[in-house]
């Protein structure tokens, strides 16, 4: 789910530091190991150990940690943890550079085989590569990471600064979309300099609009595909006018030092999950007296998330989340449903994140973006030359297929893009449904 528009109101009620357990890992740590919550432990416990050249020779079973050994040193910096799998290993590196909060990558390899090329995913707003790509309980198979590992792809997720941030003072006001234009393109030139492989970017949500950039400066000629997961390009008309509302808005808050903010969902879905029936702070609609429950409120929040107020929510058709959202006589009387991704999905995808927090000059550049606002920011639409293949969630960001066309317009045909129905903003990469319903649309 990309939070660029998750505004659940930042400062209001729900929008605590909170997470599953009431408690924040301490993101300064140097050393901090970011994985599965099942693995922490035991990865801390016992740390893969470096494995060298040598024994990147002596058989199948250390054919990616060979790879990724390679990787760490062409990125050069960090402490690194490696947490192996069934057919895969993982590498987990901050990237220290004396900012308070450095970029995170990791890489996810297969150890059967040599990766053909290289899938760069690149996460939605607030989001991080682990909660993204990596939430494996919604699918047999694991996240979209591990089904473009399958794909004989190296996958590279790269996680924006602000989700290693202790709290909103580590976050500036130039971290907009530029700025993580630059981390990214930092990443990238590093290992093409190693790896020289075909690549490509996928994004979800700011990642897709992050992607989409990236390729707008990347004249590279192995960057070959750009895939979009439910974002938008310029809106026209009313909705042009409101995204222009949403940019002042951000402008003024940037001027008066609000450099980002953390729309709470995590604490929202963790408060659902933990503690369903009891009251929330949020006023139900058919009578304010009264109070949503907490798993109605989550349930809500997530259904209709257009509903909400905030500067960005209206972007939505509908919602995070697919489903049926009904008002009973009380609010315990409501009556609701998830369609394709379930809340325990939602709880662990939101209890991966880091600080949660989303940089007030990156909503700015998005707002920007869907207003036609290219003196704020501006996507050189007619220097994206890659394969563009775009996939929208019919209930997410919708059928609002310009920003495709744009590009097509500029004189590259390699353009698709498709508008799926019935699917929530974080469906699209959550859903049981998805391997075999969204992502074969991205081939």
């Amino acid at each position: 789910m990309g939070r660029e528009h998750s505004e659940l109101r930042s400062d209001g009620p729900y929008a605590d530091h909170a997470r599953a357990d009431g408690t924040r890992a301490d993101r300064a740590r140097v050393d901090r190991v970011r994985t599965d919550p099942a693995q922490a432990d035991r990865v801390r416990a016992r740390p893969v150990p470096r494995i060298t050249a040598v024994a990147h020779e002596a058989g199948a079973a250390v054919k990616g940690a060979g790879l990724l050994t390679r990787v760490e040193r062409a990125l050069g910096t960090g402490t690194a943890a490696y947490l192996p799998g069934d057919g895969w290993i993982r590498l987990t590196l901050p990237l220290h550079d004396g900012d308070p909060a450095p970029v995170t990558v990791e890489v996810l390899a297969d150890t059967t085989r040599v990766p053909h090329g290289i899938a760069y995913l690149l996460p939605g707003g607030g989001l991080n590569f682990a909660a993204d790509y990596f939430t494996p309980d919604g699918h047999d198979g694991g996240g979209l990471a591990h089904h473009l590992r399958r794909q004989g792809l190296l996958v590279v997720g790269v996680t924006p600064r602000e989700d290693a941030a202790t709290d909103a003072a580590d976050v500036t006001a130039d971290r907009g979309l530029a700025a993580h234009r630059r981390d990214l393109a930092g990443v990238v030139a590093a290992l093409d300099a190693v790896l020289r492989l075909p690549y490509q970017y996928a994004g979800h949500s700011a990642g897709a609009a992050l992607a989409l950039d990236a390729a707008s400066h990347d004249p590279s000629p192995r960057l070959r595909r750009v895939l979009v997961l439910d974002t938008t390009g310029p809106y026209t008309g009313d909705r042009a006018t409101r995204a222009a509302k949403a940019r002042d808005v951000y402008t003024d808050l940037l001027a008066r030092g609000t450099y980002a903010t953390d729309p709470g969902l995590a604490a929202l879905v963790a408060r659902a999950v933990t503690d369903p029936d009891s009251p929330s702070p949020v006023p139900w609609p058919p009578d304010p007296n009264l109070r949503f429950t907490n798993a109605g409120l989550a349930h809500f929040a997530l259904i209709r998330t257009a509903d909400l107020p905030g500067e960005a929510n209206w972007i939505h058709r509908q919602g995070h989340a697919a489903g049926e959202y009904v008002f009973g006589a009380t609010p315990a009387e409501d009556r609701f449903d998830l369609t394709h991704t379930p809340l325990a999905t939602w709880h662990a995808a939101t209890a991966a994140l880091g600080s949660g927090l989303i940089p007030t000059a990156l909503m700015r550049d998005l707002a920007a973006i869907w207003a036609g606002d290219e003196e704020t920011y501006r996507i050189a639409w007619d220097r994206i030359r890659a394969e563009v293949v775009w996939v929208n969630a019919g209930s997410g960001r919708g059928d609002e297929p310009r920003g495709a066309d744009l590009i097509r317009a500029c004189g590259n045909a390699r353009v698709t893009f498709t508008a799926v129905p019935g699917y929530g903003h974080g469906d699209v990469v959550w859903s049981p449904a998805a391997p075999t319903e969204i992502w074969p649309l991205l081939r």
